[in-house]
């Protein structure tokens, strides 16, 4: 019953996060929203574990994986806040305020990353599933982990066509999530 009544709770704070992005099909929140509630459920089934077993092996890397998740998240932020210079005149009603950056950031972590929010939503995912693992959240955090996927798939669309040429090279000079790893094109 606990696991429903937090799904539930989480369940209505991503939907009012989401609500202007929900029937936008091609926009980056849309699929970001199944993120979110893939990573809502992990937690509502999974937070009677979080304590448990705390020296054990999966506790060990779920708590490493939070960690770096906090990290990519803040460090992500504030160099949005610092450097995005945000501006309502973007005026893209699916994004966030402090998405609608009119500065291509390409230092900090995101000289090697070109999403340490959604990299943080991942890790994140695997984190919260390492607290209790079992086959059906597996399939969860595989799906959470598929739609942050397409998430970054169409921000990276929607950069290019806001930032053009600079955001085609800032993609060739840069990593999608983990830093110094060769990834597959998807152009």
């Amino acid at each position: 019953m606990h696991t429903f009544l937090i799904f539930g709770i989480l369940n209505i704070l991503i939907i009012v996060a989401s609500w202007r992005s929900l029937f936008t099909i091609k926009s980056h929140g849309f699929y970001r929203f199944f993120g979110w509630e893939g990573i809502a459920w992990l937690f509502a089934v999974n937070y009677k574990a979080w304590l448990l077993n705390p020296f054990s092996l999966n506790q060990i890397l779920s708590w490493i994986l939070m960690t770096i998740a906090y990290y990519l998240v803040i460090a992500g932020l504030l160099l949005m806040r610092k450097l995005g210079k945000a501006n309502k005149t973007r005026n893209e009603k699916t994004l966030f305020q402090f998405e609608q950056t009119t500065e291509l950031i390409d230092s900090g972590i995101f000289k090697y990353i070109r999403h340490p929010l959604y990299a943080s939503l991942i890790y994140l995912t695997w984190g919260i599933y390492l607290k209790n693992p079992d086959i059906e959240l597996f399939l969860v955090s595989i799906i959470s982990t598929l739609f942050l996927i397409l998430t970054s798939l169409c921000d990276e669309k929607e950069c290019i066509h806001y930032f053009g040429d600079k955001y085609k090279a800032y993609i060739k000079r840069s990593k999608r999530f983990i830093p110094f790893i060769i990834e597959i094109e998807t152009s």
